[in-house]
């Protein structure tokens, strides 16, 4: 009931931001995280080829977020959330319409520029509409992302006794929905003309050495949530031999985020400054991967799951929330962009460090883990000083010569 009454306190954009998420995530983790299976075992296609397929959506998604984030700045964030729900729509859809590996790489590559533009439009729209309440609207975006993320393996699961086609078709109906719900629903915002030139905007993000070093001190909070696909989920199956076990870490986690997310994120707030709170958010996170190493089984997976989790509740809204005070009104979806673009690239470098870890030494890939997050924590609290006030922005810069492109 909390939650209920705190989504009703925002105005109708936020609470449709609110809604997409869940959609977004029901039908992404509807369809992913069965593709892999459905490319190798039901279309028999290579192992090489089933990575290039999967590459292929990775790379167009991490890539090109900058490209969104900057399309989001100049076009209006409203207009590339609902072209991305659109490609994605067609996207999930050739993936059950085709079985050629070129359908399937356009698929996979239309899927991936959906996720790279409306992931940084979304956040820049909600950054603008929630005001001074950027930090609880961010910490709804996670329970509603999170739910989403329960609700779309279960739905898939349901959904593949039929056929791995009715999964894919349900994925693109999900998406086809949110589009038409979002260009009729979703107020338009006037967008101001540009003044600067778009490398000009890159090269103002990328210059920024206090917002690069931030994006860096957080890569550790994205590839450590990460491994509940990867390292927790592995180790879950090792200890119980059974597959829903997995399922058990995402409840814990689901469950965690709908009770405590927005006690945590309202008490916090009001207490110490936002970049002590992701300090200790990643600290924890850290030592979240030490428990598997006093005991087995499935009962300490299960409170690191917990453990991380909380930790990621303490710090993800206030990474939110200071993204966009780094720079001025103009550049929040670029810094958006460029922020996702260094955490993706840094959690796929940092899964395959895990992976190698895994394949070492039992201990070793819990050991990486809590250093990599004890690392991170060191890194943010020592720029805390350094770390901009959420309300306060930037001003404009002056308007360069020539015209902006």
């Amino acid at each position: 009931m909390r939650t209920l009454r705190a989504v009703r306190s925002f105005p109708l954009p936020v609470r449709l931001l609110l809604v997409n998420q869940l959609g977004v995530n029901t039908g992404f983790y509807l369809l992913i995280p069965y593709l892999a299976t459905h490319l190798g075992r039901d279309l028999g296609l290579s192992a090489v080829a089933v990575g290039l397929v999967l590459g292929v959506r990775n790379l167009s998604q991490q890539g090109l977020f900058i490209l969104g984030g900057s399309a989001a700045d100049r076009l209006g964030a409203r207009g590339v959330i609902i072209a991305g729900c659109a490609l994605r729509t067609v996207g999930f859809g050739l993936f059950a319409l085709g079985d050629g590996l070129a359908v399937l790489l356009a698929a996979s590559a239309l899927s991936g520029l959906a996720g790279a533009l409306f992931n940084p439009a979304v956040r820049t729209y909600l950054a603008h509409e929630s005001g001074g309440r950027k930090a609880e609207a961010f910490a709804l975006f996670g329970v509603f992302a999170t739910t989403g993320a329960l609700l779309g393996p279960l739905l898939g699961t349901a959904l593949l006794l039929v056929d791995f086609r009715a999964a894919a078709l349900g994925a693109a109906g999900i998406f086809a929905l949110l589009t038409v719900a979002q260009a009729c629903a979703l107020p338009a915002r006037p967008v101001p003309p540009p003044t600067t030139r778009v490398l000009g905007d890159w090269g103002e993000v990328l210059g920024d050495r206090r917002f690069l070093a931030f994006a860096l001190a957080l890569v550790g909070l994205y590839v450590l949530e990460s491994q509940l696909y990867l390292l927790l989920a592995d180790r879950a199956r090792a200890a119980t031999g059974w597959d829903g076990a997995v399922g058990l870490l995402f409840l814990t986690s689901t469950v965690a985020n709908l009770t405590l997310q927005l006690r945590i994120t309202r008490s916090l707030q009001q207490r110490g400054s936002r970049g002590r709170w992701i300090a200790c958010g990643l600290l924890l996170a850290g030592l979240a991967f030490l428990p598997p190493l006093l005991a087995g089984g499935l009962a300490p997976l299960l409170l690191t799951a917990l453990l991380l989790h909380t930790g990621v509740m303490i710090a993800q809204p206030f990474v939110q929330e200071l993204i966009p005070a780094f720079g001025r009104d103009g550049l929040t979806g670029t810094y958006y962009g460029v922020f996702y673009l260094v955490s993706g690239l840094a959690a796929a470098l940092g899964n395959a460090s895990v992976g190698w870890a895994m394949d070492t030494a039992a201990a070793a890939p819990w050991l990486l883990c809590c250093a990599l997050g004890s690392t991170c924590a060191a890194a943010v609290a020592r720029q805390r000083t350094r770390l901009p006030d959420p309300t306060v922005r930037p001003p404009v810069p002056r308007q360069p010569t020539g015209e902006p492109t």
